[in-house]
């Protein structure tokens, strides 16, 4: 009987993820994923175009959300500024991280430890400098909205807010945190985030 090609697809992707995770992307070879995923190596390439392309398709899940969060908080989606006052908005920015610590720990460790000669190896410096840009537009368009919001923000200090985010995660994976100790470490570094950007856009 033919398996269906979708689900050998979904077994190239799981073989493909073990395998990154066990020897990163520059150690592994197509012929490890295909005994791995115990596919032929020639029927991969009717999947995927190449090892770089399976770790960003691997990887896709966290790349994305990592994508939404940057839109959904200064892109075209942002929240209007002055929300940031808000009990409601820091609960939002506490269970967002939350979420995708929770959801996504095992790619944010592809992503960030293993991705050493892929595409992705500068993802963060790359989302950085996307950050950087689109949050210099949305305090722009906040200033329009909101005369009294001081926006005069260095380049660098936006600059930090994402590289801090990323020490963040990074160091929650190496340390290994635990479960439970996950939300008290957020909501501490959510509390110093949040209110620092409060005292200086004085809101």
């Amino acid at each position: 009987m033919q398996v269906p090609k979708e689900d050998v697809r979904q077994d190239i992707m799981k073989a493909t993820k073990e395998v990154f995770q066990k020897k990163g992307f520059l150690k592994t070879s197509m012929r490890d994923i295909a005994s791995r995923s115990q596919v032929g190596l020639s029927n991969i390439y009717n999947y995927f175009k190449s090892k770089d392309d399976l770790f960003c398709q691997v990887v896709e899940p966290v790349t994305c959300s990592l994508d939404r969060m940057l839109h959904e908080h200064h892109g075209h989606r942002g929240h209007d500024i002055i929300e940031m006052k808000s009990d409601a908005y820091f609960r939002y920015a506490v269970d967002e991280y939350l979420q995708l610590l929770r959801t996504h720990r095992a790619l944010l460790t592809l992503l960030f430890f293993r991705s050493e000669g892929s595409s992705l190896a500068n993802f963060k410096d790359d989302f950085t400098r996307r950050s950087t840009a689109l949050v210099k537009e949305y305090f722009n368009a906040m200033k329009e909205k909101h005369p009294e919001v001081e926006v005069d923000v260095s380049d660098f200090s936006i600059h930090l807010h994402s590289v801090w985010m990323f020490v963040l995660f990074e160091e929650l994976i190496k340390q290994k945190v635990r479960e439970k100790d996950l939300e008290k470490i957020v909501t501490e570094y959510m509390t110093i985030e949040v209110t620092g950007w409060r005292e200086l856009m004085r809101i």
